[in-house]
């Protein structure tokens, strides 16, 4: 069967609520779908009227009330309202039926009253989502959150995905929205959720940003991304010497003493200056390039020249968060480097195997956060690229 795109927009309630997490942990671990797209976008009224108008002409016969109260609900909460844009994250899926697979998950919109004992919270709607009927008038919603949107049919995904085609290029990928009182104590930091985390089907991206969450800190920008070799070495480059600084003398250090412990002699400290110098450095440098490789999928020395820019094989999802104090928020819930050092609770201690494979990133830094933006080029985000080239397939 045939590979096709579908989307998953999630509201800019479930956004400010902070239940991105919640939302991404499901669709991730219950379909069999690749996550190839994200980005987070204030659809400004004129992209919020376009998309309520395609939602307004998709009936869905069994639930004919479905187009018109989505049509309405993108009209009132898509676009801007007081003078200021909403973040809604966009979320793009690939693979076989995708249409079918997220509506399940995403689940129905009920035309009726449920009692609360027959909820069960199988689908992100039931958990997330709210539908509620006026008791005297049943026809009549009082208040409707449907938490995501999506396409049921994969001809009403293509339609729509026309427009995110045509809108998401002209969105930056840094969403600025918000007026703070003390714009001086404002921070944005990066934040890599690391390839291991993406090997398998896993709600643990999803419960990592989940976690996240605790800082109170907004999502203002998120992505995708295959680290190059080059950017990888150009991101990680801090961190060679220190390696050589802290790794080569341990090296030199533990080489003499199993030499002496094998072989019934001391050596110098002249011999074990020359270890550190020779092996102890080899050493650094091979952990230094198993990073590279953990990060790009590619070790540098095995690269040829003009691959070192091309995309890597391994992806990582890329995220900034905005707020006082961001990135010492952060990194407490973050933990430090070495996950059996981290304190229970964090995101290091519960999903971290070791030192390299410690599964998430954050800045240590207000410059290092600058350094690193720039490096993976945060401003740029390649969902409308992929919809384009996937739309130019099919002909449109």
């Amino acid at each position: 069967m045939e590979q096709t795109l579908s989307y998953v927009l999630v509201t800019p309630y479930t956004v400010a609520k902070s239940r991105t997490g919640g939302v991404i942990a499901r669709l991730l671990s219950r379909v069999d779908l690749e996550l190839v797209g994200a980005q987070m976008l204030a659809p400004d009224e004129a992209f919020a009227t376009e998309y309520a108008t395609h939602l307004r002409g998709q009936t869905d016969p069994a639930n004919p009330q479905a187009g018109e109260l989505l049509a309405r609900y993108a009209e009132q909460n898509l676009g801007p309202s007081g003078g200021r844009r909403h973040r809604t994250l966009f979320l793009l899926f690939r693979g076989e039926n995708p249409c079918r697979k997220l509506s399940d998950i995403c689940g129905a919109l009920y035309p009726r009253n449920l009692s609360v004992e027959s909820m069960t919270g199988e689908t992100i709607r039931d958990t997330y989502a709210d539908l509620i009927f006026d008791h005297e008038d049943p026809s009549k919603v009082t208040y409707f959150e449907p938490a995501v949107l999506t396409p049921r049919t994969q001809q009403w995904a293509d339609m729509n995905l026309r427009i995110f085609a045509k809108r998401l290029p002209l969105e930056p990928n840094i969403v600025q929205n918000m007026v703070y009182p003390h714009p001086q104590k404002i921070e944005r930091t990066l934040v890599i959720i690391k390839p291991d985390n993406w090997k398998y089907a896993s709600s643990k991206p999803g419960t990592i940003i989940d976690m996240f969450s605790r800082t109170g800190l907004r999502i203002v920008g998120i992505k995708l991304h295959r680290m190059s070799v080059s950017e990888a070495l150009d991101f990680y480059g801090p961190v060679k010497d220190v390696l050589k600084r802290k790794l080569a003398p341990a090296f030199g250090h533990k080489a003499k003493e199993m030499l002496e412990s094998e072989f019934k002699f001391s050596l110098s400290s002249a011999t074990e200056k020359a270890i550190t110098e020779s092996f102890g450095c080899e050493y650094a440098e091979d952990q230094f390039e198993q990073i590279i490789e953990f990060m790009s999928g590619v070790r540098p020395k095995q690269c040829p020249l003009e691959e070192l820019h091309q995309p890597g094989t391994v992806k990582c999802m890329i995220m900034v968060y905005e707020g006082e104090n961001a990135l010492k928020k952060i990194r407490d819930v973050l933990g430090p480097t070495d996950p059996l050092q981290a304190p229970g609770g964090t995101v290091r201690r519960e999903f971290g195997s070791n030192i390299m494979v410690n599964t998430a990133h954050a800045s240590d830094s207000v410059e290092s956060a600058q350094r690193e933006m720039g490096i993976v080029r945060i401003e740029e985000n390649p969902c409308g690229a992929i919809i384009k080239s996937y739309l130019s397939m099919l002909g449109n």
